[in-house]
């Protein structure tokens, strides 16, 4: 009887081993002969992933889209700007495009400048030209008439903040200062037509002064109000200066009564070279905003 209960157990061991091989098993007992059917089991294993892709990982991340994407987003930036501006002041007119960085900042590129000609009669209380950013103090009191021809260009970049996120704006940047002054004075007749440099007085009867920007690059800051009319129309005002740096100068023609007017154009070119401009920067515009 243990035999049998041995070789039953075996039997059962041995069917549940080859239980995926349909085959019946014959078992042996002494002189009985005994054939078990084993029935197939099927067996279901969960393949587990070599990887499992998780977006949010930090170690690998799918970033095609991201790079594609931001490609996309960056050329929008570009091809359309938030803003466009005209402009009037003292550096002439001009335009600028802006585009959005953030809603307090904005990129800026721009240009401004003016080309005009003409002649005026001076006298000794001119204020019409400022004579100390352009020629010297001491052609205040020159009598007479100048004959002027003034191309200003000054492409510029710069940022255009609002500090408050209201509409105060604060802007710094850069211009590329382009600026060329020619003017002829002849002097009245009879008059003294006196102009004097670091001291000394030379009786000038005509001279031809050109003058144009050394520097080629003039940085500049402002201060300014932008104010919304409606969704997309504003206006604005800055005031501010650009640091132009020197002159070069060149002066010609010159004739004149004193004894020494042979020194006069070696020192009106000094005078114009040794002066540190800085030019004010008063400018009102509009904008529209898409």
């Amino acid at each position: 009887m243990k035999l049998i209960k041995l070789t039953a157990i075996s039997a059962a061991i041995l069917a549940s081993t080859a239980a995926l091989a349909a085959d019946p098993i014959i078992v042996v007992d002494g002189d009985e002969t005994v054939v078990y059917e084993a029935e197939p089991v099927a067996v279901a294993y969960q393949a587990e992933p070599s990887y499992a892709y998780d977006a949010d990982a930090g170690a690998l991340r799918n970033t095609t889209g991201a790079v594609v994407g931001g490609t996309k987003t960056l050329f929008q930036t570009v091809t359309h700007p938030a803003a466009v501006s005209a402009e009037i002041g003292t550096l002439g007119y001009g335009a600028n495009i802006a585009w959005g960085v953030n809603d307090k900042t904005e990129l800026q590129a721009g240009w401004s400048g003016m080309n005009f000609d003409g002649d005026r009669d001076l006298n000794a209380n001119d204020s019409w030209i400022n004579w100390d950013k352009a020629l010297g103090d001491g052609y205040g009191n020159y009598q007479g008439t100048m004959d002027y021809d003034v191309d200003f260009s000054n492409p510029y970049i710069g940022v255009q903040m609002r500090p408050f996120a209201n509409n105060f704006t604060v802007g710094a940047g850069t211009m590329v200062p382009r600026n060329k002054l020619a003017a002829t004075l002849t002097a009245d007749s009879g008059s003294t037509a006196n102009v004097s440099i670091d001291g000394v007085d030379y009786q000038v009867d005509t001279a031809t002064i050109r003058a144009e920007n050394k520097n080629k690059l003039a940085p500049y800051a402002t201060i300014g109000y932008r104010p919304n009319i409606t969704q997309n129309w504003g206006v604005f005002g800055e005031l501010g200066a650009a640091y132009m740096g020197k002159m070069d100068a060149e002066v010609t023609g010159v004739t004149g009564t004193s004894a020494n007017i042979a020194d006069f154009a070696a020192a009106a070119e000094k005078e114009i070279k040794d002066k540190d401009v800085w030019y004010p920067i008063v400018k009102v515009g509009a904008t529209y905003r898409f």
